[in-house]
């Protein structure tokens, strides 16, 4: 028997759906500000395209691969561009919503997951190049992971993995993914030749800001219902987010003395990835240690990178892909049905398997995402090449890509001096810099 649409329940998927479109504007903010002048609008353009590119795919086939009548891998094509997908509840995805909010709600979720990766491979990457990386990222990794947690009888959702708003889908498929581009492509010609740090902190700021508005969306409407499952999402959701900044603050204070508006930044946007896949299944103290120990392993990671010769541009990995980590495996460790009779008992209620299962998850994510990412960035690579011509990536992207620049004079002010500091970790400075050689051509 169907139920009858909620009216509530509907404004509230509705409302949150356009607070997870936010999200990816306030990503295009937090990455633009991230970045050099002569990138910013380029970096932010990588976000940007996403709503109108995923935004496509989603309505012809990701919905319908993702949550679509098939198998435990993958759905069928029946819901090729939103056939039968109407106004009637379903009674799996959101009984008292129409499923076209479910699909909408879910398309936010896909637009966004590709463009975190964006953040991994900024500076150097053609922008053709990333339209058609995400294209098929979106195609053949997040589609199927969806399927295989969210979708009916996904396989690790029948094995009873927990993910109340991708953790797993998102957050560690985005971070896996950016890691391996940002290593597949290389470093930027320049990386650790000349100074490179954020060319505007209000910017990030702002898009952090944006970020953490969205995020009640994110977590919160993934209850699809306006109830008390919603309202203890949003309450951990915030309350994950402020813990890890206040967190990053501390960790940052006591390594240099100085508290930066990047690294509260990051230390917000680390709380509110960690929170994400437990944010519907524990309980509000809960929160609290998941967003202080994935600040602390976040922050870790971050100083480790800066250590390597690895170029994940903005610290994709550390932010998304070890919090998304750390905050699957927590949701096995501090789940309970006392929270929600829905979910499951973890470690500390006395279920240990949980943790089983949600390491599996993670692993599967891992292995999937990282094996896929690979594939697409070769073929991408073998037929229409993948790397910048290194003019213009030492010129900058925004006019070589989009014949406009964010700011008139281009690298104009972009100096940042010796030592700055991104999230708590030194970049570059001046010693020990080597000296930056243009190769006469381009390439891949």
């Amino acid at each position: 028997m169907t139920n009858a649409i909620s009216a509530g329940d509907t404004a509230w998927v509705l409302m949150s759906t356009a607070l997870v479109l936010l999200m990816t504007v306030g990503l295009a903010f937090f990455y633009g500000g991230l970045v050099r002048p002569k990138n910013s609008l380029n970096t932010m353009m990588m976000s940007v395209v996403a709503l109108g590119l995923v935004g496509v795919q989603w309505v012809l086939v990701g919905y319908s691969i993702s949550f679509g009548p098939g198998g435990p891998w993958l759905g069928r094509l029946d819901w090729v561009g939103f056939q039968s997908v109407g106004l009637e509840p379903h009674p799996f995805y959101g009984n008292t919503i129409p499923q076209q909010a479910h699909a909408m709600f879910q398309g936010m979720f896909a637009i966004i997951t590709p463009a975190l990766i964006s953040g991994a491979i900024v500076e150097r990457m053609r922008f053709r190049s990333y339209v058609a990386f995400i294209l098929l990222w979106s195609t053949f990794i997040y589609d199927p992971l969806a399927r295989w947690v969210w979708g009916q009888g996904g396989w690790l959702a029948a094995k009873g993995a927990l993910d109340f708003a991708g953790g797993t889908v998102v957050h560690i498929s985005a971070g896996v993914s950016a890691l391996v581009a940002a290593l597949y492509l290389g470093a930027r010609r320049d990386f650790r030749r000349i100074p490179i740090a954020p060319h505007n902190v209000p910017l990030v700021l702002l898009g952090a800001g944006l970020l953490w508005f969205g995020w009640f969306g994110f977590n919160a409407g993934s209850a699809l219902a306006a109830n008390g499952i919603a309202a203890l999402a949003f309450t951990n959701t915030n309350t994950a987010a402020a813990a890890a900044l206040v967190t990053w603050v501390i960790l940052e204070m006591r390594k240099s003395g100085k508290a930066t508006a990047v690294g509260a930044a990051t230390g917000a946007v680390v709380g509110l990835v960690g929170i994400t896949p437990a944010a519907g299944f524990v309980a509000v103290p809960a929160s609290l240690a998941i967003g202080v120990i994935c600040a602390l392993i976040s922050y870790g990671a971050m100083q480790l990178r800066a250590h390597t010769r690895v170029d994940d541009s903005l610290d994709v990995f550390s932010c998304h892909g070890m919090a998304g980590m750390s905050g699957a495996l927590l949701t096995g460790v501090f789940a309970s049905k006392l929270a929600n009779p829905a979910g499951a008992d973890g470690l500390l209620a006395g279920n240990p398997g949980q943790l089983a299962v949600q390491a599996l998850a993670v692993f599967a994510a891992i292995a999937f995402s990282a094996l896929g990412t690979i594939g697409i960035l070769w073929l991408v690579k073998v037929t229409i090449g993948l790397r910048s011509d290194v003019h213009d990536e030492i010129s900058g992207l925004d006019m070589s890509e989009h014949g406009e620049e964010a700011y008139f004079g281009g690298e104009l002010g972009s100096f940042a001096g010796p030592g700055v500091s991104l999230g708590g970790s030194v970049v570059v400075s001046h010693m020990g810099m080597e000296p930056l050689t243009l190769p006469q051509a381009a390439g891949d």
